[in-house]
Protein backbone atom coordinates (compact mmCIF):
# COMPACT_ATOMS: atom_id res chain seq x y z
CA UNK A 1 0.00 0.00 0.00
CA UNK A 2 1.30 3.49 -0.79
CA UNK A 3 2.47 5.86 1.90
CA UNK A 4 0.46 9.07 2.19
CA UNK A 5 3.62 10.83 3.30
CA UNK A 6 6.79 9.89 5.15
CA UNK A 7 4.79 9.84 8.41
CA UNK A 8 1.54 8.28 7.19
CA UNK A 9 0.95 4.77 5.91
CA UNK A 10 -2.21 3.01 4.72
CA UNK A 11 -3.42 -0.52 5.37
CA UNK A 12 -6.61 -1.64 3.58
CA UNK A 13 -8.98 1.28 4.13
CA UNK A 14 -7.50 2.35 7.46
CA UNK A 15 -4.92 5.11 7.64
CA UNK A 16 -3.13 6.45 10.69
CA UNK A 17 -0.81 9.33 11.44
CA UNK A 18 2.19 7.67 13.03
CA UNK A 19 4.64 8.79 15.65
CA UNK A 20 6.98 6.07 14.40
CA UNK A 21 6.96 4.41 10.99
CA UNK A 22 6.98 0.76 12.06
CA UNK A 23 4.37 -1.87 12.95
CA UNK A 24 4.40 -1.08 16.67
CA UNK A 25 3.94 2.63 15.98
CA UNK A 26 1.17 1.89 13.49
CA UNK A 27 -0.73 -0.28 15.99
CA UNK A 28 -0.29 2.29 18.75
CA UNK A 29 -1.75 4.97 16.48
CA UNK A 30 -4.74 2.75 15.68
CA UNK A 31 -5.31 2.10 19.41
CA UNK A 32 -5.34 5.85 20.07
CA UNK A 33 -7.83 6.45 17.26
CA UNK A 34 -5.44 8.36 15.01
CA UNK A 35 -7.15 7.04 11.91
CA UNK A 36 -9.85 7.37 9.32
CA UNK A 37 -11.48 5.04 6.81
CA UNK A 38 -11.34 5.70 3.09
CA UNK A 39 -11.91 4.13 -0.29
CA UNK A 40 -8.40 5.29 -1.24
CA UNK A 41 -9.57 8.08 -3.55
CA UNK A 42 -10.04 10.61 -0.74
CA UNK A 43 -8.23 11.42 2.50
CA UNK A 44 -8.88 13.31 5.75
CA UNK A 45 -5.85 14.07 7.94
CA UNK A 46 -4.83 16.44 10.75
CA UNK A 47 -8.39 16.53 12.11
CA UNK A 48 -8.71 18.66 15.25
CA UNK A 49 -11.32 20.45 17.35
CA UNK A 50 -10.22 23.58 19.23
CA UNK A 51 -6.64 22.45 18.58
CA UNK A 52 -7.20 19.05 20.23
CA UNK A 53 -5.92 16.61 17.62
CA UNK A 54 -7.55 13.28 16.87
CA UNK A 55 -5.93 10.59 19.03
CA UNK A 56 -4.42 13.04 21.51
CA UNK A 57 -5.74 13.47 25.08
CA UNK A 58 -8.00 10.45 24.49
CA UNK A 59 -9.59 12.41 21.63
CA UNK A 60 -11.53 14.33 24.27
CA UNK A 61 -12.26 18.04 24.69
CA UNK A 62 -13.91 19.61 27.75
CA UNK A 63 -15.97 22.78 27.11
CA UNK A 64 -18.88 24.78 28.49
CA UNK A 65 -22.30 24.96 26.85
CA UNK A 66 -22.55 27.07 23.68
CA UNK A 67 -18.80 27.10 23.20
CA UNK A 68 -17.86 27.75 19.59
CA UNK A 69 -15.93 24.80 18.17
CA UNK A 70 -13.19 25.50 15.66
CA UNK A 71 -12.84 22.37 13.53
CA UNK A 72 -9.96 21.89 11.12
CA UNK A 73 -9.04 19.09 8.72
CA UNK A 74 -6.88 18.63 5.64
CA UNK A 75 -8.91 17.03 2.87
CA UNK A 76 -8.08 15.69 -0.57
CA UNK A 77 -9.87 13.67 -3.19
CA UNK A 78 -9.35 12.67 -6.78
CA UNK A 79 -11.97 12.46 -9.50
CA UNK A 80 -11.56 12.52 -13.26
CA UNK A 81 -12.47 15.89 -14.73
CA UNK A 82 -15.40 14.33 -16.58
CA UNK A 83 -17.51 11.51 -15.19
CA UNK A 84 -17.25 8.42 -17.38
CA UNK A 85 -19.84 5.71 -17.92
CA UNK A 86 -18.61 3.51 -15.06
CA UNK A 87 -18.55 6.49 -12.70
CA UNK A 88 -22.14 7.34 -13.62
CA UNK A 89 -23.23 3.75 -12.92
CA UNK A 90 -21.55 3.78 -9.50
CA UNK A 91 -23.05 7.17 -8.61
CA UNK A 92 -26.55 5.96 -9.53
CA UNK A 93 -26.42 2.88 -7.29
CA UNK A 94 -28.05 2.79 -3.87
CA UNK A 95 -25.88 2.69 -0.72
CA UNK A 96 -26.75 -1.01 -0.45
CA UNK A 97 -25.15 -1.92 -3.79
CA UNK A 98 -21.42 -2.40 -4.32
CA UNK A 99 -19.01 -0.74 -4.46
CA UNK A 100 -20.26 0.56 -1.11
CA UNK A 101 -17.40 3.06 -0.70
CA UNK A 102 -16.38 5.00 -3.80
CA UNK A 103 -15.67 8.67 -4.41
CA UNK A 104 -18.06 8.70 -7.39
CA UNK A 105 -20.81 8.56 -4.76
CA UNK A 106 -19.53 11.89 -3.43
CA UNK A 107 -19.30 13.67 -6.78
CA UNK A 108 -21.66 16.65 -6.86
CA UNK A 109 -23.69 16.18 -10.03
CA UNK A 110 -21.22 15.68 -12.86
CA UNK A 111 -18.80 18.31 -11.55
CA UNK A 112 -15.41 17.62 -10.00
CA UNK A 113 -16.55 18.94 -6.62
CA UNK A 114 -17.10 16.83 -3.50
CA UNK A 115 -18.59 17.73 -0.08
CA UNK A 116 -16.63 17.70 3.16
CA UNK A 117 -19.15 17.50 5.99
CA UNK A 118 -18.99 18.21 9.71
CA UNK A 119 -20.73 15.42 11.62
CA UNK A 120 -22.14 15.88 15.14
CA UNK A 121 -23.65 12.82 16.83
CA UNK A 122 -24.02 11.09 13.49
CA UNK A 123 -25.75 13.90 11.60
CA UNK A 124 -24.24 16.36 9.08
CA UNK A 125 -24.50 19.93 10.39
CA UNK A 126 -22.26 21.89 7.99
CA UNK A 127 -20.74 21.33 4.56
CA UNK A 128 -17.91 22.75 2.48
CA UNK A 129 -17.23 21.83 -1.15
CA UNK A 130 -13.73 21.17 -2.47
CA UNK A 131 -12.28 20.42 -5.88
CA UNK A 132 -11.29 16.75 -6.13
CA UNK A 133 -8.07 17.36 -8.05
CA UNK A 134 -5.82 15.37 -5.71
CA UNK A 135 -4.43 18.42 -3.88
CA UNK A 136 -4.60 18.93 -0.11
CA UNK A 137 -7.01 21.63 0.99
CA UNK A 138 -7.49 23.16 4.44
CA UNK A 139 -11.14 22.91 5.46
CA UNK A 140 -12.48 24.68 8.55
CA UNK A 141 -15.82 24.77 10.33
CA UNK A 142 -17.19 26.80 13.24
CA UNK A 143 -19.98 25.21 15.24
CA UNK A 144 -21.65 26.22 18.58
CA UNK A 145 -21.97 23.12 20.76
CA UNK A 146 -24.86 22.90 23.25
CA UNK A 147 -24.56 19.33 24.57
CA UNK A 148 -21.95 16.60 24.85
CA UNK A 149 -21.38 15.11 21.41
CA UNK A 150 -19.00 13.17 19.23
CA UNK A 151 -17.65 15.15 16.31
CA UNK A 152 -16.19 13.84 13.06
CA UNK A 153 -15.63 14.81 9.42
CA UNK A 154 -16.62 12.83 6.35
CA UNK A 155 -16.72 12.82 2.58
CA UNK A 156 -19.98 10.93 2.22
CA UNK A 157 -19.52 7.52 0.66
CA UNK A 158 -15.74 7.91 0.43
CA UNK A 159 -14.02 8.79 3.74
CA UNK A 160 -14.82 9.27 7.43
CA UNK A 161 -12.62 10.21 10.41
CA UNK A 162 -12.72 8.71 13.86
CA UNK A 163 -14.51 10.97 16.38
CA UNK A 164 -13.32 13.59 18.82
CA UNK A 165 -15.50 13.55 21.94
CA UNK A 166 -16.66 16.99 23.08
CA UNK A 167 -17.82 16.92 26.71
CA UNK A 168 -20.07 19.85 27.60
CA UNK A 169 -20.33 20.89 31.27
CA UNK A 170 -18.99 17.50 32.34
CA UNK A 171 -22.07 15.61 31.13
CA UNK A 172 -21.80 12.29 29.27
CA UNK A 173 -22.70 11.87 25.61
CA UNK A 174 -26.22 10.45 25.47
CA UNK A 175 -27.73 10.60 21.98
CA UNK A 176 -30.87 8.46 22.00
CA UNK A 177 -31.05 7.85 18.27
CA UNK A 178 -27.42 6.69 18.12
CA UNK A 179 -27.81 4.49 21.20
CA UNK A 180 -30.91 2.84 19.76
CA UNK A 181 -29.06 2.12 16.51
CA UNK A 182 -26.18 0.57 18.46
CA UNK A 183 -28.57 -1.44 20.63
CA UNK A 184 -30.26 -2.90 17.55
CA UNK A 185 -26.84 -3.58 16.01
CA UNK A 186 -25.85 -5.68 19.04
CA UNK A 187 -28.92 -7.88 18.58
CA UNK A 188 -28.30 -8.20 14.84
CA UNK A 189 -24.63 -9.05 15.38
CA UNK A 190 -25.54 -11.74 17.93
CA UNK A 191 -28.16 -13.18 15.58
CA UNK A 192 -25.62 -13.50 12.76
CA UNK A 193 -22.69 -14.80 14.82
CA UNK A 194 -24.07 -16.91 17.67
CA UNK A 195 -24.13 -20.14 15.66
CA UNK A 196 -20.48 -19.67 14.70
CA UNK A 197 -19.24 -19.39 18.28
CA UNK A 198 -17.62 -22.46 19.82
CA UNK A 199 -19.86 -24.20 22.38
CA UNK A 200 -17.30 -23.78 25.17
CA UNK A 201 -17.08 -20.03 24.45
CA UNK A 202 -20.78 -19.30 23.92
CA UNK A 203 -21.58 -18.54 27.58
CA UNK A 204 -18.80 -15.93 27.76
CA UNK A 205 -19.92 -14.46 24.44
CA UNK A 206 -23.52 -14.28 25.66
CA UNK A 207 -22.35 -12.46 28.79
CA UNK A 208 -20.39 -9.94 26.72
CA UNK A 209 -23.34 -9.25 24.43
CA UNK A 210 -25.70 -8.91 27.41
CA UNK A 211 -23.30 -6.38 28.93
CA UNK A 212 -23.35 -4.39 25.68
CA UNK A 213 -27.16 -4.49 25.65
CA UNK A 214 -27.28 -3.12 29.20
CA UNK A 215 -24.84 -0.31 28.41
CA UNK A 216 -26.97 0.90 25.48
CA UNK A 217 -30.26 0.40 27.38
CA UNK A 218 -28.91 2.63 30.16
CA UNK A 219 -27.88 5.33 27.66
CA UNK A 220 -31.32 5.22 26.02
CA UNK A 221 -33.02 5.69 29.39
CA UNK A 222 -30.83 8.68 30.28
CA UNK A 223 -30.93 10.36 26.85
CA UNK A 224 -33.30 13.21 26.10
Amino acid sequence: FPCISDERVGRARIYAKLDKLDFAGYMEAIKKGKSYVSDGYSHLIDFSVNKVALGESNSELQVKANTSLNVAVKAAGFLTEKQDEIGAIIAARTPYQSPYWHIERARIGTSRMIPVELIVNGSPVEKKEILADGKWQDVKFTYPISKSSWVAVRIYGSAHTNPIFVIVDGKPIAEKKSAQWCREAVDQCWKMKKEQIRPDEKADAQQAYDHARKVYDDIIKKAN
